[in-house]
């Protein structure tokens, strides 16, 4: 079964990666995982502030993917895998990769305008050292040009 993973945030790039994923996903008979990236907080001299602060990071990051899992249900024929990590984004999802070898393509959404995000061009400079595939996804695209992709 092909698993797509897909790098979710508030963007609009992040929303036409996990569509794009979604539908790749329905016609291969595969899944998405969905993984939220949860920046470190910067320290705060009291603990409890601190603790509040990473709290709520989390149920953002975790409200985020909880809501994209619920608008795929009707596309995916497979429950989508969830998953919410701290720390920096490019180590994260390599080590997601080596935790999941499952994992098919990893597809990132680039920006409708201005420069390649952090991941985006971070990945890109690195696609030959990735375990899958990297599919990048013009955050521009139409819905006809992405269905006809998929």
């Amino acid at each position: 079964m092909r698993v797509y993973l897909v790098i979710m945030d508030e963007t609009d790039e992040a929303s036409v990666a996990l569509r794009f994923a979604a539908r790749r996903a329905a016609r291969t008979g595969g899944t998405v995982h969905l993984l939220a990236l949860i920046p470190r907080q910067p320290f705060v001299a009291f603990s409890g502030v601190q603790a509040t602060i990473e709290e709520e990071a989390r149920a953002r990051a975790e409200a985020l993917v909880t809501s994209a899992a619920g608008s795929l249900m009707g596309d995916a024929p497979n429950p989508p895998a969830i998953a919410v990590r701290q720390g920096d984004g490019v180590q994260v999802i390599r080590e997601y990769l080596t935790e999941h070898p499952e994992v098919s393509a990893l597809v990132l959404g680039a920006a409708a305008s201005g420069g390649p995000g952090p991941l985006v061009q971070h990945f890109t400079g690195t696609a030959g050292q990735l375990p899958c595939p990297l599919y990048i996804i013009p955050g521009n695209i139409g819905e006809a040009d992405l269905e006809r992709l998929c």
